[in-house]
């Protein structure tokens, strides 16, 4: 993220009271992240924790409502945990991250924590980024994009992910249209990318 880019998403977490409780040990090259307390998440109940530096990140879509302000956003990470652990019973939102079309990432379980976004196999394994919203037909702004590919480099340098790591999209290891079409041609090009 720019210098210039990265003042203006700091200026407006400021003025909407976002990012005040920014982790002391994220390095100064990892771009805001909404914390879990900020986006109104309820308390986790998971505990089995991911095993560093994870060599996978699987990048899937909602398939649901997109967002496209800090408070949209919110609402919609309140809604997708919502779904997980009150009607597919899970301890928490599936995901590791949310992004937003807003521009910005939205702690779930976190660096440190096993998702449920992937099955069994490639849970304990990998990170999982979505994106919230479908992405069949339309891509997601630019903005969005940046984030998850900022959040990634975070990764590699505080040494959750491995600096070789590898993405795959949510069809090449499960059965499912995830990430959506178009976002699935984008990150094909990501130089990380392996089917």
């Amino acid at each position: 993220m720019s210098r210039p880019c990265a003042l203006l998403a700091w200026a407006l977490l400021a003025l909407l009271g976002l990012g005040a409780a920014r982790n002391k040990e994220t390095p100064a090259c990892c771009g805001p992240i909404v914390p879990r307390s900020e986006w109104g998440a309820r308390a986790s109940e998971c505990s089995q924790p991911l095993k560093q530096p994870v060599r996978y990140v699987v990048i899937s879509h909602t398939a649901g409502s997109n967002c496209d302000t800090p408070a949209s956003c919110r609402q919609q990470a309140q809604n997708v945990q919502h779904y997980h652990a009150s009607t597919r019973g899970w301890c928490d939102v599936a995901y590791n991250f949310l992004i937003g079309e807003d521009g910005l990432v939205y702690e779930g379980r976190g660096w440190n924590i096993k998702g449920d976004h992937t099955g069994p196999t490639w849970n304990p394994i990998s990170i999982g980024i979505t994106f919230m919203g479908n992405y069949m037909e339309r891509v997601p702004p630019a903005r969005a994009i940046r984030a998850a590919q900022s959040l990634m480099a975070c990764g590699v340098a505080i040494g959750a992910l491995r600096p070789d790591y590898e993405i795959k999209g949510h069809r090449d290891v499960q059965q499912t249209l995830s990430p959506g079409d178009q976002l699935y041609a984008i990150i094909q090009n990501w130089p990380h990318y392996r089917e």
